[in-house]
């Protein structure tokens, strides 16, 4: 048993777990500083403590507390539908965040730092967006086809950027950072086609998507959650059997570990460059086809939103694993809801939450760091 807990104590999850833990007492610090009876009350700290130190209990409590009712459970709400409406919320915000997460750890675990699942999104989401809105045919083959689609448009934007790096070098960081410019720049364009524009419409919007294209909202039109919650599930699967268990992905893994190695073993890897972007495209396109066939319905220029940019926290934070990255995504689309609520109850900033998705990156990325705060060793059994 001693033994299983070093190795627990000194592993990655638990330094993730760790991670997070001191992200949030950072930003329960950042709380306290903001909150404007804390201040006052810290004027005359030695003169009256207890004042202080209430304000300060009732600062960083009722952020959290606000945040747990927006993201989990509402207690306070006075219908079951609002007592449950904050979990579905979170599940609705992890979808496309889980997705394009997925995309990433396929590409992080074969050695390649994509940062282009923002581009990857929105190609996505205009292949399915096009199919869904101007496509007519029944739901049984109109939302496959959509689907299909956005997974295809992801894919092929992914696989063009490995293709570059397998037939020129290119850096794939500088790559996909290009392309995402790329890729918002022409939505907005073809926004103000009538490609893709509403007829008689003045601001950039799509059309709305037909109903028979649509995710099916399992719970009602009052909640956002949808199937893409089910797809997204399907996904993780998919991207663990994928990692695991196929040959493909021991291809991705031996060129994640030492590419001079894979290529000595008999791997191809440039075809392996494609593959891998290709299909780390292509869970980012599932994700765009979340947002256009699910959450928005219509194409706009911020139908991507941040996803792909919290897509690399997650990823990252789940240790490129497909169950981690799943925790993680319900970790962030936990605080994306949160937020909300504790900016509207509490008066807490919504940048307070962009900190500590921020400071959770510092601390994953200084693993020494988060050791020396909790005092956690590192045995030698973690080490090996």
């Amino acid at each position: 048993m001693k033994r299983i807990m070093k190795e627990f104590t000194g592993g990655s999850a638990f330094l993730s777990i760790l991670a997070v833990i001191a992200s949030l007492l950072v930003g329960g610090v950042l709380i306290a500083l903001s909150n404007q009876d804390v201040q006052t009350t810290a004027t005359y700290l030695t003169a009256r403590p207890s004042d202080f130190f209430h304000a300060l209990w009732n600062a960083v409590f009722g952020a959290y507390d606000a945040m747990f009712r927006g993201a989990i459970f509402n207690y306070q709400a006075q219908s079951s539908q609002e007592m449950f409406k904050p979990i579905t919320e979170t599940l609705a915000y992890a979808t496309p965040i889980t997705m394009s997460g997925l995309g990433l750890a396929v590409a992080f675990r074969s050695g390649l730092f994509n940062i282009g699942a923002t581009g990857q999104i929105i190609f996505g989401a205009m292949f399915a967006g096009w199919v869904g809105i101007y496509v007519d045919l029944p739901w049984y083959i109109h939302f496959p086809l959509a689907v299909l689609a956005g997974i295809v448009g992801g894919g092929l934007f992914g696989a063009l950027v490995g293709f570059l790096k397998a037939t020129t070098g290119a850096n794939e960081v500088i790559v996909t950072i290009m392309f995402n410019y790329i890729a918002a720049l022409l939505l907005g364009y073809l926004l103000k086609t009538p490609l893709l524009q509403a007829p008689g419409a003045v601001n950039p919007i799509s059309p709305p998507v037909k109903d028979s294209a649509k995710y099916v909202f399992f719970l009602g039109d009052q909640f956002r959650v949808h199937g893409g919650l089910f797809a997204m599930l399907i996904a993780v699967v998919f991207v663990w059997w994928l990692l695991n268990r196929s040959t493909l992905g021991f291809r991705f893994r031996a060129l994640g570990h030492n590419p001079s190695a894979a290529k000595v073993a008999g791997i191809n890897i440039g075809l392996t460059y494609i593959l891998v972007m290709g299909i780390s495209g292509a869970l980012s396109g599932l994700a765009g086809t979340s947002q256009i066939l699910g959450s928005e319905q219509v194409l706009t220029l911020g139908v991507a939103a941040s996803y792909g940019f919290d897509a690399i926290t997650v990823a990252l934070l789940g240790r490129s694993n497909p169950w981690g990255v799943l925790f993680a995504g319900l970790l962030f689309g936990g605080l994306r809801a949160g937020a909300v609520t504790m900016q509207a109850d509490q008066g807490v900033p919504v940048d307070i939450v962009l900190v500590v998705q921020s400071l959770i990156v510092l601390f994953i990325a200084a693993p020494p760091l988060v050791r020396s705060i909790f005092r956690v060793k590192v045995s030698k059994e973690a080490v090996a």
